[in-house]
């Protein structure tokens, strides 16, 4: 038995190695064609992973043919994943630039983009289509919804009128055509369209859809109402129509007849209809069926990621994060490399405070998408977290590399770069989105921002009147009240910032505007007492504890601080600023082992919390504990490499504890990132001074002092002049820094140095 096992298994082996063999010797166009073939059956089944999968096998085959991509091209597109058909439709009409079908996908899509040089590159690609195909209506019909959106209605007409005359039956360009005429305020032109579409076209629901959808839009119910039952009664199954109608019943207030028509579309075979009923159920209010609808519907398909994603939203609009969570991490335990369940989980973890978590999500999705600019976007939400502002500013600038049009990663970005007091670099930045973003209100709010730190109020009011002019937006009510606060309207920016509160509790830059109104009127007792009876109103809300207890501490109110912190932690348990501040609480009253257990449960919980392990640095500091605090510094520079406090300090105190050698590698560090900095100087000067190097040391530290002359820096200066042979300068640099402060540990070291007490 042994032996035939052991036949058989040298026959498989050989007739695997057979047909190796054989698939080495086929021809790139048989290998080619065979790929094609499979990829396209599997197109077909909807199957659209697996048709990509064949797919890049037939381009790998024949990586100079254009058609391999262009099938890509279509999957993707199937698929939802928009950016890779692009690429792949793009690489098509770089291999071939006569491939008309890979043109028109590319100038389509093209033509749905919000930036207008997106539709003129479309017009482009289409004016290639009718180089090579005259009057065809495909390209013609994208250069007349191009021209429309350019403001070019006329064109647009007659390009559209051109490919009718081509191909009357060509339906979207009589959709173009209804919404040229509209354009043209030409209402009954637009509906004529739409009625020859349908005569062109009489065993089509399409049209039909279409002239409901009009007829909705401009009132007309009941006739809309006729065109999608005459919709159905061609095709019962049509989905959009059971959908339109469906909403207009729900509108209308016919809860039973709408139900019943969701029902229906929810019972059609194509995926996307299954969750209506069930969204439904939720937006009528019966939120226990509507979850229990989700759930049977997800474990009868555990594969359609529609229903998953709607059960998850389900979950989260409930509350229950938990389940929520458990459904993608269920999810993930089946498929680890599901992209959508990591990102999703991701933005759980991130509402809930668990940033690490995140981050490990987050990276896992870039991957397999390193082009991923929403992966970015998320992963600086992440380390804006963790209080890393330096590591969120290449996040966010990576996204909007991949993505220039990603208007929520621009506006952070310049929002980072006024915390960081670049008000300038965030005007520009701003100033430079796309056209059609120039109005967007959260540009036109933070832009307001940039104004106001450039001192440009004349420009920032009227950016505030803007937005203020279409509704009553928290945001601009509280620049609108700096600017009165500013003109010493105080009651004026109390009326706005009221306004503001009572749509955005929560927001402590409103109530510090607030606190600013009475104390520029001298009346901070004031100020803390309402801050005091507002918190009282908001005691589950956790920003507001902390803001005030922050508040009470700097008005030397410590034990009202300390009992804010701690409803701050109540009302959201692992709230980290909380923790911080009653570490600090606890260091102020000499508790530092408190302190330091404090912060050792965040570090246990946030690995990735860099405020975290600069806060145990100090606390080791304090305690005179140098080797303890030198490795929370290597943690943080690990983390972070462009902070250049951080690697300035690890290498001073490298340099205190005679290593000179590698303090000197991250004090040259620090140089690269801060190289005016005068501390950095100091630590430069100080390092060449450890090492033996005293003129080099003189030069640095004369640097430092020329531009801040510290006692601690003096003293420094002092000794390498001492070192150098230039003793005379050394004493009175030394006299000078003792009268400044003669109580630091410097001075002592100074004066051992000098061999001498001075008088």
């Amino acid at each position: 038995m042994r032996f035939k096992r052991r036949v058989c298994l040298a026959a498989a082996i050989l007739t695997l190695a057979t047909l190796a063999l054989l698939g080495c010797n086929q021809s790139p166009d048989t290998r080619e064609a065979k790929f094609l073939d499979k990829g396209r059956k599997e197109f077909q089944k909807k199957n659209y992973a697996v048709a990509i999968l064949h797919f890049k096998n037939a381009s790998a085959a024949k990586p100079w043919d254009a058609e391999p991509y262009y099938q890509l091209g279509l999957a993707y597109l199937a698929g939802s994943n928009f950016k890779s058909a692009a690429a792949n439709f793009q690489k098509a009409v770089e291999v071939n630039p006569r491939h008309t079908g890979a043109q028109l996908r590319l100038a389509e899509m093209m033509a749905t983009s919000s930036d207008k040089r997106d539709i003129e590159a479309a017009q482009k690609h289409a004016h290639g289509v009718l180089a090579l195909l005259p009057e065809d209506p495909d390209a013609l019909n994208v250069l007349g919804v191009t021209d429309l959106r350019l403001g070019k209605p006329e064109s647009a007409q007659s390009y559209l009128e051109r490919a009718l005359r081509k191909s009357p039956n060509h339906l979207n360009s009589w959709a173009a055509l209804a919404q040229v005429k509209l354009a043209r305020k030409d209402v009954a032109g637009a509906e004529n369209a739409l009625l020859q579409a349908s005569t062109h076209l009489p065993k089509s629901p399409e049209p039909r859809i279409y002239l409901g959808e009009f007829y909705l839009a401009h009132g007309r119910a009941p006739e809309a109402e006729q065109q999608f039952r005459q919709a159905l009664t061609m095709d019962p199954k049509q989905g959009t129509a059971l959908m339109d109608l469906g909403a207009m019943q729900a509108k209308a207030g016919q809860t039973d007849q709408a139900e019943q028509t969701y029902r229906q579309a929810a019972a059609l075979p194509d995926r996307q209809y299954k969750p209506v009923h069930a969204q439904f159920l939720f937006q009528s209010g019966r939120r226990d069926q509507a979850v229990a609808e989700f759930e049977r519907l997800a474990a009868t398909d555990p594969a359609d990621l529609n229903v998953r994603t709607k059960l998850v939203e389900t979950y989260l609009a409930l509350n229950r994060h938990g389940d929520a969570e458990k459904v993608l991490t269920a999810a993930l335990r089946k498929n680890g490399l599901d992209q959508d369940a990591l990102m999703r989980r991701s933005r759980i973890y991130l509402d809930s405070g668990k940033y690490t978590e995140a981050e490990a999500d987050l990276n896992q999705v870039l991957h397999f998408r390193k082009d991923s600019a929403e992966a970015y976007y998320f992963l600086a939400k992440a380390s804006q977290g963790l209080a890393n502002p330096t590591k969120q500013k290449q996040e966010l600038e990576e996204a909007l590399n991949i993505d220039r049009t990603f208007l929520a990663a621009r506006v952070d970005l310049a929002a980072a770069l006024l915390a960081a007091k670049s008000p300038q670099p965030a005007l520009t930045l701003l100033d430079e989105a796309p056209e059609n973003q120039m109005n967007a209100a959260p540009r036109v709010l933070e832009r307001n921002w940039a104004l106001l730190a450039l001192g440009k109020k004349d420009d920032a009011r009227k950016g505030i009147n803007r937005v203020l002019a279409a509704g009553k937006v928290p945001e601009a009510l509280l620049q609108d009240a700096v600017l009165k606060l500013d003109q010493k309207d105080y009651s004026g920016a109390r009326k706005s910032i009221e306004e503001a509160l009572s749509r955005t509790p929560e927001d402590t830059r409103a109530l510090f505007t607030l606190m600013q109104t009475y104390a520029r009127q001298k009346q901070t007792p004031e100020a803390v007492q309402i801050l005091k009876e507002y918190a009282l109103k908001q005691p589950k809300s956790a920003v507001v504890q902390q803001f005030l207890g922050q508040i009470l501490l700097t008005s030397g109110d410590r034990a009202g601080a300390r009992k804010a912190f701690e409803a701050a932690k109540a009302a959201r348990p692992g709230f980290v600023e909380a923790d911080f501040s009653l570490a600090q609480l606890d260091a102020g009253e000499g508790k530092l082992d408190d302190a330091h257990k404090r912060i050792s449960q965040v570090v246990s919980s946030h690995p990735d919390y860099k405020a975290a392990y600069l806060l145990l640095a100090q606390f080791e500091m304090t305690a005179g504990k140098i080797p303890a605090a030198i490795e929370q510094y290597r943690k943080v520079v690990a983390l972070d490499g462009k902070d250049a406090m951080a690697f300035n300090a690890l290498a001073y105190l490298l340099a205190q504890s005679k290593q000179p050698d590698e303090a000197m590698k991250y004090a040259q560090k620090a140089w690269g990132l801060a190289p005016d900095d005068p501390a950095v100087e100091d630590t430069m000067g100080w390092v060449y001074y450890q090492q033996g190097l005293y003129p080099l040391a003189v030069v640095q530290l004369e640097a430092a002092n020329a531009r801040q002359g510290t006692a601690v820096r003096k003293y420094h200066l002092a000794m390498a002049y001492l070192k150098a042979g230039k003793a005379e300068r050394g004493h009175q640099m030394l006299e000078v820094a003792l009268k400044m402060d003669p109580n630091l540990p410097e001075a002592r070291v100074a004066r051992e140095a000098f061999g001498a007490v001075a008088k």
